[in-house]
């Protein structure tokens, strides 16, 4: 009875932590384009670094990890069996999915799924990590490295944890992941694929670059004119003031004027009266 409220307790926490979803989050708390609607329209950590950069990305990826590894860590102190901690990670990467406060429409749940497997055993989650990693420094595509990484980590689980009972929750993991990358999966097959972006400018201002200018270019080119003819005037009434200011300023005679000689003063002679 006790086990059954354990699992029960733990799949229904890990669903609502993992329906909380970060991205939307935190893209209004800074306002930020909503990343459902722009871009890969996908609320996650690899939209988020595209349309705002890294410093945005880095607090929704850390974010989602924590939605599976806090439920995760829960049941395993409520000492749950591996099976159940296993359905726990499954929940909260379902909850990032398909959120209840967001009206079902959520993320991949790879970041989601990489925290929960680091609350099941670290060297599952260091070996999912890794893979992921090498895969997106060979590729440079986030999408084959999540389907990748996440692929194996059933297998991993079987070194990892050592029990054969975890291997079912974490293949329905996988199976549902590579289900929500079905358009990445398209997108990879014609060739469409957006790599990844470690740059300081990001895909938006890139396109509001490029659509100003494919849109505009005789204001583009009208504005540039018109800021060189004003630099120009600048540079001329400057000109102009120091010219006028040489002219105003009163030259100094270098040679000294000579001053007339004072005359010396002679004390006059006193008279000698003669002698009587």
């Amino acid at each position: 009875m006790f086990a059954t409220f354990v699992f029960v307790f733990c799949v229904v926490v890990a669903y609502l932590v993992g329906s909380i979803c970060s991205a939307i989050i935190v893209c209004r708390l800074f306002d930020l384009p909503d990343p459902r609607k722009e871009g890969s329209k996908n609320p996650g950590a690899t939209n988020v670094l595209r349309l705002a950069g890294k410093q945005y990305a880095i607090i929704v990826l850390l974010a989602d990890m924590m939605k599976g590894l806090l439920p995760v860590l829960l049941a395993r102190a409520l000492d749950a069996s591996p099976i159940v901690v296993g359905f726990t990670c499954l929940a909260a990467v379902i909850g990032h999915m398909y959120p209840i406060f967001f009206e079902f429409k959520g993320g991949k749940g790879v970041a989601t799924a990489i925290g929960a497997l680091l609350g099941f055993h670290f060297i599952l989650g260091v070996l999912v990590i890794a893979t992921w990693l090498l895969v997106a420094r060979i590729t440079r595509y986030s999408s084959v490295a999540s389907m990748t990484s996440i692929t194996f980590a059933p297998f991993y689980s079987l070194y990892a944890v050592g029990n054969v009972s975890a291997f079912l929750p974490l293949a329905i993991i996988a199976v549902f992941i590579l289900y929500q990358h079905r358009e990445n999966i398209t997108r990879l097959q014609d060739g469409t694929e957006s790599k990844i972006n470690f740059s300081k400018t990001t895909d938006r201002t890139k396109a509001l670059t490029a659509e100003t200018m494919a849109s505009s270019p005789k204001k583009a080119k009208a504005t540039a004119k018109t800021s060189v003819k004003k630099t120009q005037l600048k540079a001329s009434e400057t000109a102009a003031k120091t010219k006028k200011k040489v002219k105003a300023a009163p030259k100094k005679s270098t040679v000294a004027k000579e001053k007339p000689p004072k005359a010396k003063k002679t004390a006059p002679k006193k008279k000698v009266s003669p002698k009587k």
